[in-house]
């Protein structure tokens, strides 16, 4: 199975909160709009918007960001804010994972997040028994995709690159998101990955404040790849 991208990456945006930034960015045919349901985010987006509001937008990209959430949480707020893309963003076990995907509706995929640290031994054990998941899963795979991001001190928004060529070392089973600290300055780089990333995740680097969007600079990000 080929899973090399056969276009550019797509683009996906998180840590949203303000409706008329997503509306700026939807057209401007982002591919994946990311909406952060962790309280202890700067970006926790309800501090800014409603689930009814959010299962208003118009999207087939719309991505619920959870951490360490329990399931029963994950359905509700799926269901009231109408996502389309689950990400996992903690330390959630395969068996979590094979469970929530039975109950979810499988048009609702599941992108699994694997933190990157400075350990290459450890962040290689930990990618690989993510990994496992899909070869003892039987019926339904659970993970359509995985995004790859740098570990830090808390979950997500370091705003730091990891050692991208790490990738190399690893057969990717699925299509993986790539992001932490991507800018225009590095963007250039993923030339050396030998697997092409399916998507590219930006975030804090394009912020003028945590949730609120640089539109220009990633507009001009955008054109400067695709």
């Amino acid at each position: 199975m080929n899973l090399q991208p056969t276009s550019t990456p797509k683009l996906k945006v998180c840590g949203l909160t303000q409706l008329n930034q997503i509306q700026e960015l939807i057209a401007m045919n982002v591919d994946f709009l990311g909406f952060i349901f962790y309280a202890k985010s700067p970006r926790y987006v309800l501090n800014h918007l409603t689930l009814e509001e959010i299962s208003t937008i118009g999207h087939h990209g719309k991505t619920g960001v959870f951490v360490n959430e329990d399931a029963e949480t994950i359905l509700e707020i799926v269901q009231k804010a109408g996502l389309n893309f689950i990400q996992l963003h903690g330390d959630e076990s395969n068996s979590f994972i094979a469970e929530l995907g039975q109950k979810l509706d499988p048009e609702v995929k599941i992108i699994k997040v694997i933190r990157i640290g400075e350990n290459d031994s450890e962040t290689k054990n930990k990618i690989l028994q993510t990994f496992s998941l899909q070869s003892t899963t039987s019926n339904r795979q659970p993970i359509s995709y995985y995004l790859f991001d740098t570990d830090g001190k808390a979950f997500g928004g370091t705003g730091k690159q990891f050692d991208w060529p790490l990738l190399n070392d690893l057969i990717i089973p699925l299509p993986y998101f790539l992001s932490g600290g991507i800018s225009e300055e590095n963007i250039g780089n993923i030339e050396v990955l030998q697997q092409k990333p399916y998507a590219l995740d930006i975030n804090s680097k394009f912020e003028t404040e945590p949730g609120y969007k640089d539109i220009g600079r990633i507009n001009k990000f955008k054109n400067l790849y695709q």
